[in-house]
């Protein structure tokens, strides 16, 4: 069973109490009535869908209730973080050892 840690709950729960609502960053246009119908298509439809690590949006539906966001590697199924929605994109990177773990802030 695939357990997934809820920022809110402080806690990793199985993945049946949580629904994926798609990609996590989305930049959203300033003014949607303004944009061509090709800018509203690529906003509305396309979206990435990329083999190694991808940011998602998550919902904790049979817990808290809240989204909150996730790195997770397609390849492994493997989560990285998960961080509660509204706060900055965690950066990864790859270890020495091959696995996925966040990058320290360079100061």
């Amino acid at each position: 069973m695939l357990l997934i840690h809820c920022p809110y709950c402080q806690e990793e729960r199985p993945e049946l109490e949580f629904r994926n609502t798609g990609e996590a960053h989305i930049e959203r246009p300033k003014d949607i009535a303004a944009i061509s119908d090709a800018e509203f298509e690529k906003f509305f439809f396309i979206r990435a869908n990329p083999k190694g690590v991808t940011y998602e949006r998550w919902r904790h539906i049979h817990g808290c209730a809240r989204f909150f966001n996730a790195v997770r590697d397609t390849v492994s199924d493997r989560f990285v973080t998960t961080y509660k929605a509204g706060q900055p994109r965690v950066e990864v990177e790859r270890g020495e050892d091959g696995m996925l773990q966040i990058r320290e802030p360079q100061s």
